[in-house]
């Protein structure tokens, strides 16, 4: 489970290295700054979903998902500091992330 978990942060950190580089107003220097990204976006996550409810998480995505996903995205930018995010910058990173869990399942099992 623990490399289980390990590697989701990779991919994660890999994922939003990708976004840094073909999005605008979404910008990551580094593949640590990445992991640290990553783990403060899935911090981040975790906490408004324990004081919203899991009607909020990304997984159940929806409107209300993916805007939580883009709050959660711009909010990590003050506690990382490599990571510049715009709004518009948050809202696609929402985005493509959203896709991108559709496809490839992220959840441990």
């Amino acid at each position: 489970m623990l490399l289980g978990a390990a590697i989701r942060f990779v991919v994660s950190a890999l994922v939003l290295m990708f976004l840094g580089a073909v999005l605008p107003g979404f910008e990551l220097a580094g593949f640590v700054n990445a992991v640290l990204a990553a783990l403060v976006i899935a911090a981040l996550g975790f906490i408004v979903e324990t004081l919203l409810g899991r009607r909020v998480s990304p997984q159940r995505r929806g409107l209300v998902g993916f805007v939580t996903a883009a709050v959660v995205i711009y909010a990590a930018q003050f506690i990382v500091p490599t990571l510049q995010v715009t709004v518009v910058g948050a809202l696609l990173a929402s985005l493509v992330i959203g896709l991108i869990d559709a496809v490839v399942p992220t959840e441990l099992r």
